[in-house]
């Protein structure tokens, strides 16, 4: 592995082909598409997967007798098949299983069956976007022939993909058929666990043929009524001879080329695809887009050089330089695979971030708090699609209105699983494998999803100054969320304290009390705690508001007068549970058992997933002092330590200085780290106490998918929020940067293992800011333009840097 390039040999080692599939998944943010050969179907080793960015579909199962009914990310009309037979011979690769019987061709002396690939070389270009594939295979006569093939998924044009196939008989001349299809006969199947449930959203809307190279589907969503079109237009770089192959249902139709090929001697086949949806701006009609696009797009050459010049600008925006080797390179695959999701061209769509990225079927394409880890990286080089995911927020306030509303509070609750239209879509059930057992799903108690949400607003506006957009849609999610929480708090009155009841935090291993039938946890102090950050910014932002827009904001939210008066008294009357001189995580933390983790580590080495452990067991974690990943530490996490003890002082609880060490060093030990998030948080919080051993939580956070450490999950999808917080670790932890009250401060943490760190990023107007770390300094680099002037503060040093000049100072 190099910097730039990730390859996997078959001749060196053995290869597991759905991890390598995740990781070589190519995309632009509006769809991408698994890096499985084109030659295969779902086959129980590889499974070919291309996701559009918001296109859901929803079905109902049953489950345990009961009817469930779950919204996915539709597995749409595979682009990819792609295969080829000597003579009349057997068509290469297990998609021949998935062709029209008559046409899949026959074993025998007749039909010699092509065997495997005797060796296949992958290696995915982060730099240029490619994914290149060498092999060479053999038939059952001894044939040899040898092939190089290369896709895009293009970064230039977004509803376009290609793939290019080289052949060179080694050892045979004769006739060469290549056959390129598009496959509707898909369905979402790529969760083992999931497949008791249905996944089965294609409906086949017909095939045909344009001209003669190119071939058309049409499908559409089950339920949702998403119409799809795909058209791709096949082409040999010499004449040949060409005919359409189709499927009675509809739903796969090939594009046949022919010609006789002459031992030693190279033949090049083409295939453009374009995909679009009805959820697609300025087309009529889907499949006219579609064979629109294919008639108008250049030559693969062509293609492929303006998909690795948008490349090209893309790394110049976020590019992170380290002097470690490599961390650089897996770093680099973390920055690929969040761009590939989350582009400039997700700024135009109504998307959110999924969790596992646009890489497989894992949470079913569900937004969760994980853009919680994803904004800072999209805050500071992609504003706009930033805006966007807030936006996407901001357009569902009226599904979580009717959620509070239901719950009989005001405000907006938002879901703790989002997909089309802002309902919750969290499971009512989920599935054990270790015990196969089908248990209740709480999850949906995590109301913190709208602290995620609102401090995600507030973030937006410290990077970007973006007062339109606070003052207006900013504005009014984050009120609504202020209402909500506090209307969740209930005043006790013999605590004089307002409590938060029935909640789950961040932990998930906890979901109420073993001795309590009601469901939920009281007093979770991440919670508590960022419900009163949530309402100050509430209050902050409503006194920026504009008189005019002030009473506009009241008006269309029904917020009275009275609302006003109960955020501030929740803000300084909040309960926050301490057990030990530490926060506990919730009220009664402290009264839990102690687990025997050697006992459990020595009885099954990777106890990540303690919680289905446990259930196997006939136990629960609700039992124990032991969670899943970090829940309280999460504050230190969003907040600085003086922010907190700010808050805890605010709230009248004496805080001594090293609170944040102590409460570190008690979860710590208390924490399987069953999340990829887990280690992340844990790195942003030891980097202020123990460089050491945060760079160790660091090491590993960096390699939880590139080395699948959580039990063979990344096949599955990668895992969104922990690859954009080992990059937001480099760039805000280790450097010490925030944007707080109109000023860049930088107090750098830098580890013993990095001698360098330098990046750039968009700063309110300011393009291209470049912040360079050494051991004792720093230095900020303002281009030239027409922006403000910044103020960057190092230190206790405050100075003004404008554009076009730059500062070093020592820390």
């Amino acid at each position: 592995m190099s910097r730039w390039v990730l390859d996997w040999d078959s001749r060196e080692t053995e290869v597991d082909e759905g991890h390598r599939e995740a990781l070589c998944t190519l995309g632009n943010g509006r769809f991408a598409t698994r890096g499985a050969a084109p030659e295969t179907v779902d086959d129980g080793t590889h499974y070919p997967g291309t996701y559009v960015a918001g296109c859901y579909d929803r079905l109902a199962s049953v489950v345990e007798g009961h009817e469930v009914d779950n919204e996915d990310l539709v597995n749409i009309p595979n682009w990819l098949p792609f295969t080829f037979r000597i003579g009349q011979g057997a068509w290469f690769g297990s998609g021949a299983a998935n062709m029209p019987v008559e046409d899949a061709g026959q074993e025998g002396a007749a039909h010699p069956p092509v065997l495997g690939p005797r060796w296949q070389r992958w290696e995915l270009d982060l730099r240029r976007g490619v994914l290149t594939r060498q092999l060479e295979v053999r038939d059952g006569l001894g044939r040899r022939t040898r092939l190089v093939q290369r896709r895009f998924v293009s970064m230039s044009d977004p509803s376009l993909a290609a793939l290019e196939t080289t052949f060179v008989p080694v050892d045979w001349s004769g006739v060469l058929t290549v056959r390129s299809a598009l496959d509707g006969r898909v369905a979402n199947r790529g969760v083992r666990r999931y497949r008791d449930l249905r996944g089965d959203h294609l409906r086949p809307a017909g095939t045909g043929s344009d001209g003669e190279d190119v071939a058309w589907l049409r499908a559409r969503t089950a339920t949702s009524g998403i119409r799809l079109a795909l058209a791709a237009r096949s082409t040999c770089d010499r004449p040949a001879d060409g005919g359409f192959v189709r499927a009675g249902d509809g739903g796969w139709i090939a594009h046949d080329l022919s010609r006789t090929v002459t031992e030693g001697d190279a033949v090049t086949f083409a295939k453009v695809v374009t995909a679009r949806t009805s959820r697609d701006h300025a087309i009529e009609e889907p499949l006219a887009a579609a064979l629109r696009d294919a008639d108008r797009a250049a030559g693969f050459d062509t293609l492929l050089a303006r998909h690795e010049a948008a490349w090209r600008r893309v790394w110049e925006t976020c590019a992170i330089d380290i002097s470690d080797g490599d961390t650089q390179s897996v770093l680099d695959l973390h920055l690929f695979h969040l761009v590939q999701t989350l582009s400039p061209h997700t700024a135009d769509l109504d998307a959110g971030a999924p969790a596992r990225g646009l890489h497989g079927e894992a949470y079913r394409g569900h937004v969760f708090w994980d853009e919680l880890f994803v904004f800072p990286f999209l805050n500071m080089n992609f504003p706009e699609t930033a805006r966007a995911l807030l936006r996407y927020r901001w357009r569902r306030l009226p599904a979580a209105r009717a959620a509070a509303a239901e719950a009989g509070l005001p405000g907006a609750m938002f879901p703790w699983q989002s997909g089309s239209d802002g309902r919750e879509q969290t499971q009512r059930l989920h599935l054990n494998p270790r015990s196969g057992h089908w248990l209740v799903d709480r999850s949906h108690r995590q109301r913190h999803v709208g602290v995620a949400i609102a401090h995600n607003v507030w973030q937006y506006y410290q990077y970007t100054g973006d007062r339109e957009f606070l003052f207006g849609q900013g504005a009014e999610v984050l009120v609504e969320i202020a209402r909500f929480l506090a209307g969740l708090a209930e005043y006790d009155k013999a605590l004089d304290r307002y409590v938060i009841r029935g909640v789950m935090g961040p932990d998930e291993y906890h979901d109420g009390y073993v001795d309590r039938a009601e469901p939920g946890l009281d007093d979770n102090a991440y919670t508590n705690v960022m419900t009163v950050w949530v309402l100050m910014r509430a209050m902050e932002t409503l006194d920026l508001l504009p008189e005019s827009r002030r009473r506009e904001l009241e008006e269309t939210t029904g917020m009275a007068p009275h609302e006003i008066d109960l955020f501030a008294d929740v803000s300084r009357k909040m309960r926050v549970p301490f057990h030990d001189g530490v926060i506990s995580q919730f009220d009664g933390y402290g009264d839990l058992e102690e687990l025997d983790w050697d006992r459990y580590r020595a009885a099954y080495g990777d106890i990540r997933r303690l919680d289905r452990i446990l259930e196997a067991e006939g136990d629960t974690c609700n039992r124990y002092k032991a969670s899943k990943q970090a829940d309280v530490l999460m504050l230190f996490f969003l907040l600085s330590e003086r922010e907190v003890v700010d808050l805890l002082c605010r709230l009248g609880y004496p805080c001594e200085p090293g609170i944040l060490a102590a409460t570190a060093e008690y979860y710590q030990e208390r924490t399987s780290h069953g999340s990829t998030l887990s280690e992340v948080v844990h790195t942003w919080v030891l980097a202020r106490t123990d460089l050491s051993s945060a760079w160790r939580f660091f090491r590993r956070a960096l390699r939880a998918d590139i080395d699948d450490l959580h039990a063979g999950t990344t096949a599955e999808g990668i895992h969104l929020g922990a690859m954009s917080g080992t990059v937001d670790i480099l760039t805000r932890c280790f450097s010490g940067l925030e944007a707080e009250a109109g000023a860049l401060r930088l107090a750098p943490r830098l580890p013993a293992e990095l001698h360098r760190l330098s990046f750039t990023f968009r700063y309110h107007g300011n393009w291209d800011v470049r912040v360079v770390v050494t051991p004792d300094r720093v230095r900020v680099e303002v281009p030239r333009s027409s922006a403000p002037p910044i103020l960057v503060a190092v230190g206790g040093r405050e100075t003004v840097v404008a554009p076009g000049s730059a500062c070093e100072l020592a820390y």
